[in-house]
Protein backbone atom coordinates (compact mmCIF):
# COMPACT_ATOMS: atom_id res chain seq x y z
CA UNK A 1 0.00 0.00 0.00
CA UNK A 2 1.13 3.38 -0.79
CA UNK A 3 0.42 6.21 1.48
CA UNK A 4 -0.04 9.85 0.12
CA UNK A 5 -0.21 12.69 2.76
CA UNK A 6 -2.51 15.49 1.53
CA UNK A 7 -1.22 19.35 2.09
CA UNK A 8 -3.96 19.18 4.94
CA UNK A 9 -2.69 17.18 8.17
CA UNK A 10 -5.00 14.15 8.50
CA UNK A 11 -6.15 13.50 4.82
CA UNK A 12 -4.06 10.88 3.52
CA UNK A 13 -5.16 9.09 -0.18
CA UNK A 14 -3.82 5.27 -0.08
CA UNK A 15 -3.28 3.38 -3.13
CA UNK A 16 -3.22 -0.34 -2.68
CA UNK A 17 -0.99 -3.35 -4.34
CA UNK A 18 -2.89 -4.33 -7.23
CA UNK A 19 -1.74 -8.10 -8.68
CA UNK A 20 -3.14 -8.30 -12.16
CA UNK A 21 -2.84 -11.12 -14.57
CA UNK A 22 -4.51 -12.66 -17.35
CA UNK A 23 -7.81 -13.41 -15.56
CA UNK A 24 -8.04 -9.74 -13.81
CA UNK A 25 -6.97 -8.33 -10.45
CA UNK A 26 -6.84 -8.84 -6.73
CA UNK A 27 -6.07 -6.78 -4.08
CA UNK A 28 -6.21 -6.48 -0.25
CA UNK A 29 -9.07 -3.88 0.13
CA UNK A 30 -8.65 -3.52 3.86
CA UNK A 31 -6.28 -4.64 6.58
CA UNK A 32 -6.71 -3.47 10.11
CA UNK A 33 -3.14 -4.03 10.91
CA UNK A 34 -1.58 -3.09 7.22
CA UNK A 35 -3.65 0.04 7.74
CA UNK A 36 -2.52 0.89 11.34
CA UNK A 37 0.70 0.25 10.29
CA UNK A 38 0.42 3.15 6.90
CA UNK A 39 -1.27 5.27 8.60
CA UNK A 40 0.08 5.41 12.63
CA UNK A 41 -3.15 5.63 14.39
CA UNK A 42 -5.24 2.94 15.21
CA UNK A 43 -8.61 3.70 14.15
CA UNK A 44 -11.79 0.95 14.84
CA UNK A 45 -14.06 0.83 11.74
CA UNK A 46 -17.60 0.15 13.10
CA UNK A 47 -20.10 0.84 10.34
CA UNK A 48 -19.93 0.50 6.45
CA UNK A 49 -21.87 2.51 4.35
CA UNK A 50 -22.18 2.07 0.18
CA UNK A 51 -24.57 4.30 -2.34
CA UNK A 52 -25.01 4.05 -6.23
CA UNK A 53 -25.51 7.90 -7.82
CA UNK A 54 -25.90 8.73 -11.10
CA UNK A 55 -24.15 11.05 -13.07
CA UNK A 56 -23.85 15.42 -11.41
CA UNK A 57 -25.40 13.18 -7.99
CA UNK A 58 -23.64 15.66 -5.36
CA UNK A 59 -24.15 14.36 -1.89
CA UNK A 60 -22.47 16.53 1.00
CA UNK A 61 -20.63 18.26 1.91
CA UNK A 62 -21.78 16.44 5.49
CA UNK A 63 -20.53 15.47 8.77
CA UNK A 64 -21.13 14.32 12.26
CA UNK A 65 -21.09 16.61 14.90
CA UNK A 66 -19.36 16.35 18.80
CA UNK A 67 -19.00 13.30 20.10
CA UNK A 68 -20.93 11.54 17.05
CA UNK A 69 -18.04 13.34 14.69
CA UNK A 70 -16.10 10.59 11.91
CA UNK A 71 -13.16 9.39 10.60
CA UNK A 72 -14.25 7.83 7.21
CA UNK A 73 -12.19 5.61 5.07
CA UNK A 74 -13.86 6.28 1.16
CA UNK A 75 -13.25 4.63 -2.15
CA UNK A 76 -15.26 3.94 -5.30
CA UNK A 77 -15.87 0.36 -7.06
CA UNK A 78 -18.07 1.35 -9.78
CA UNK A 79 -17.17 4.54 -11.69
CA UNK A 80 -15.56 7.62 -11.04
CA UNK A 81 -16.36 10.66 -8.13
CA UNK A 82 -14.66 13.66 -7.52
CA UNK A 83 -14.49 13.23 -3.51
CA UNK A 84 -14.25 16.46 -1.42
CA UNK A 85 -12.88 17.30 2.33
CA UNK A 86 -13.05 20.54 3.96
CA UNK A 87 -11.18 21.14 7.40
CA UNK A 88 -13.66 22.31 10.20
CA UNK A 89 -11.09 21.84 12.87
CA UNK A 90 -11.09 24.80 15.09
CA UNK A 91 -7.86 24.96 15.96
CA UNK A 92 -6.21 23.83 12.03
CA UNK A 93 -3.54 26.21 10.78
CA UNK A 94 -5.95 24.93 7.77
CA UNK A 95 -9.35 25.65 8.93
CA UNK A 96 -11.84 26.23 6.00
CA UNK A 97 -9.72 24.96 2.85
CA UNK A 98 -10.23 21.89 1.13
CA UNK A 99 -8.74 19.06 -0.57
CA UNK A 100 -10.23 17.08 -3.39
CA UNK A 101 -9.02 13.71 -4.92
CA UNK A 102 -10.82 11.73 -8.07
CA UNK A 103 -11.37 7.72 -6.97
CA UNK A 104 -12.03 5.57 -9.80
CA UNK A 105 -13.29 1.97 -9.84
CA UNK A 106 -10.10 1.75 -11.74
CA UNK A 107 -7.20 4.21 -9.63
CA UNK A 108 -8.92 1.65 -6.49
CA UNK A 109 -7.61 4.72 -4.65
CA UNK A 110 -8.76 5.45 -0.77
CA UNK A 111 -9.42 8.58 1.04
CA UNK A 112 -9.40 9.07 4.70
CA UNK A 113 -11.06 11.58 5.77
CA UNK A 114 -10.52 12.22 10.02
CA UNK A 115 -12.88 13.56 12.45
CA UNK A 116 -13.24 17.33 12.06
CA UNK A 117 -14.04 17.18 8.46
CA UNK A 118 -16.85 17.81 5.83
CA UNK A 119 -17.08 15.18 3.22
CA UNK A 120 -18.85 15.01 -0.06
CA UNK A 121 -18.53 13.92 -3.80
CA UNK A 122 -20.07 14.46 -7.40
CA UNK A 123 -20.10 11.06 -9.39
CA UNK A 124 -18.45 12.11 -12.39
CA UNK A 125 -19.06 9.15 -14.52
CA UNK A 126 -22.68 7.81 -15.64
CA UNK A 127 -23.26 5.84 -12.65
CA UNK A 128 -20.51 5.42 -9.14
CA UNK A 129 -20.93 3.02 -6.46
CA UNK A 130 -19.29 4.36 -3.44
CA UNK A 131 -18.25 2.54 -0.38
CA UNK A 132 -17.17 4.28 3.30
CA UNK A 133 -16.02 2.45 6.64
CA UNK A 134 -16.98 4.92 9.28
CA UNK A 135 -15.42 4.39 13.42
CA UNK A 136 -18.51 5.58 14.82
CA UNK A 137 -22.31 5.09 14.66
CA UNK A 138 -24.17 7.46 12.53
CA UNK A 139 -26.83 10.00 14.46
CA UNK A 140 -29.16 12.09 12.99
CA UNK A 141 -29.32 14.47 15.85
CA UNK A 142 -25.52 15.06 14.92
CA UNK A 143 -25.78 15.93 11.38
CA UNK A 144 -24.27 18.92 10.06
CA UNK A 145 -22.70 19.98 7.37
CA UNK A 146 -21.60 23.01 4.58
CA UNK A 147 -23.11 24.27 1.29
CA UNK A 148 -21.65 22.90 -1.47
CA UNK A 149 -21.55 26.01 -3.88
CA UNK A 150 -20.59 28.25 -0.62
CA UNK A 151 -18.51 31.21 -2.42
CA UNK A 152 -15.77 30.51 0.56
CA UNK A 153 -14.96 27.21 0.04
CA UNK A 154 -14.62 27.74 -4.38
CA UNK A 155 -14.82 23.94 -4.82
CA UNK A 156 -14.46 22.91 -8.95
CA UNK A 157 -16.63 20.65 -8.53
CA UNK A 158 -15.63 19.64 -12.32
CA UNK A 159 -19.62 19.79 -13.66
CA UNK A 160 -21.40 22.69 -14.27
CA UNK A 161 -23.74 24.63 -12.02
CA UNK A 162 -26.78 23.39 -14.06
CA UNK A 163 -25.49 19.47 -13.96
CA UNK A 164 -25.28 18.83 -10.46
CA UNK A 165 -28.22 16.96 -9.16
CA UNK A 166 -28.29 17.92 -5.45
CA UNK A 167 -30.93 17.30 -2.42
CA UNK A 168 -33.24 19.84 -1.02
CA UNK A 169 -31.47 19.22 2.29
CA UNK A 170 -28.08 19.76 1.24
CA UNK A 171 -28.98 22.82 -0.55
CA UNK A 172 -30.00 24.23 3.26
CA UNK A 173 -26.86 23.64 4.42
CA UNK A 174 -24.68 26.31 6.51
CA UNK A 175 -22.11 28.74 4.88
CA UNK A 176 -18.66 28.69 6.12
CA UNK A 177 -19.37 32.16 7.37
CA UNK A 178 -21.75 30.86 9.78
CA UNK A 179 -20.41 27.82 11.24
CA UNK A 180 -20.03 27.77 15.11
CA UNK A 181 -18.59 25.23 17.55
CA UNK A 182 -18.99 22.03 15.89
CA UNK A 183 -17.28 20.07 19.14
CA UNK A 184 -13.89 19.38 17.36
Amino acid sequence: MTITPTPIEGLIVLTPRIFNDDRGYFFESFNERTFWDAVGVKIQFVQDNESFSTKGVLRGLHLQKGEHAQTKLVRVIQGEVLDVAVDLRKNSPTYGQHYSVVLTADNHQQFLIPKGFAHGFVVLSDTAIFQYKCDNYYNKQAEGGLHYADPALNINWRLGADELIVADKDKELLFLKDVTDLGF
